[in-house]
């Protein structure tokens, strides 16, 4: 058995479509065009690739995306600073501040990452990360979804892939990937905001399992998935002999091994054995944009509505 392949990048293109259809009705309603902000701190090659794409995808959907690109000596103080006048401009409804933050900044100290997310406006925290907008997620009433747990989410909805009343293991604890897609994977219904429902409780009332790279027997509590999220940030950890067959396998990670990118799922042999997988690049990396897409333009929704 060859498993069927989940398309990310045409599901994203997909959602993108449609978000850029809601921003052309809300700017012909006379409404003020979303706009992201993102920022960006030295000059880490991968860094400068994911806000290029951002960039390009904001285009596309009719978002206005600026970029304000400091040097790699910025204080920790000038940040803070950047994002208050952020915070304060009306014209501006998402702030996205760039991981990672480069290690040699604030004049070698380091910068404090829990510090400069936590001072975003949780009305404009698109990536979610304040602990305003995680506290409301683990309440079940979120103002805005994770952007990789909800695009996993839309992939599983619109390939056909429900998880009601089976078992999920993910593997992976990230505050990014791994804990809010059990929280949310495991809701009486699916968690969604403003009107953008998505198939019932199709994608909700599973059993989740979080794992990870420490789990005991780790190969045993992975096959008894039928849906495995691998979100561990280890090259090709799970194998063919980890997944029960017909399993649905979602590829969070994205490594590079020589001149490759592989995810964490060693995806020729597991592609054997599995049900339906993701592949990397191509999978679950599109959807991430496409849903900061979406809530750039929820923000700005709820803004002004």
């Amino acid at each position: 058995m060859t498993a069927r392949l989940l398309n990310g990048k045409q599901i994203a293109a997909e959602i993108r479509e449609e978000l850029a259809a809601r921003v052309t009705r809300r700017v012909a309603d006379g409404k003020t065009r979303p706009k992201l902000c993102a920022i960006l701190i030295g000059e880490d090659p991968a860094s400068q690739v994911y806000v290029r794409n951002k960039e390009r995808a904001c285009e596309k959907a009719g978002i206005a995306g600026t970029v304000d690109r400091l040097p790699a000596d910025t204080t920790q103080a000038e940040l803070l600073s950047r994002i208050d006048g952020l915070n304060r401009d009306p014209s501006v409804h998402g702030i996205l501040v760039q991981l990672p933050l480069p290690a040699g900044g604030n004049a070698g100290q380091g910068f404090d990452e829990r510090a400069v997310l936590d001072v975003v406006d949780p009305a404009k925290d698109v990536d979610a990360f304040s602990p305003v907008n995680v506290g409301l997620l683990m309440q079940g009433r979120p103002r805005f979804l994770p952007c990789t747990p909800h695009g996993i989410v839309q992939l599983l909805d619109r390939c056909d892939c429900p998880v009601a009343g089976k078992q999920v293991v993910v593997v992976g604890r990230s505050d990014i990937v791994g804990k809010p897609m059990a929280m949310m994977l495991a809701q009486k219904t699916n968690m969604t905001n403003q009107g953008d429902a998505i198939g019932g409780s199709r994608i909700a009332n599973a059993t989740v399992t979080i794992a990870h790279s420490r789990t005991e027997n780790l190969a045993d509590v992975v096959r008894r998935a039928d849906c495995v999220i691998a979100a561990v940030g280890i090259a090709e950890m799970i194998t063919a002999d980890m997944i029960k067959p017909g399993a649905t396998v979602i590829d969070v990670g994205i490594n590079r091994v020589g001149d490759k990118l592989v995810g964490d799922v060693a995806f020729d042999e597991v592609r054997e054995v599995a049900g339906a997988i993701t592949p990397v690049p191509g999978g679950v990396g599109p959807l991430t944009i496409a849903m900061l897409l979406h809530n750039t333009l929820l923000a700005a929704e709820l803004a002004d509505g």
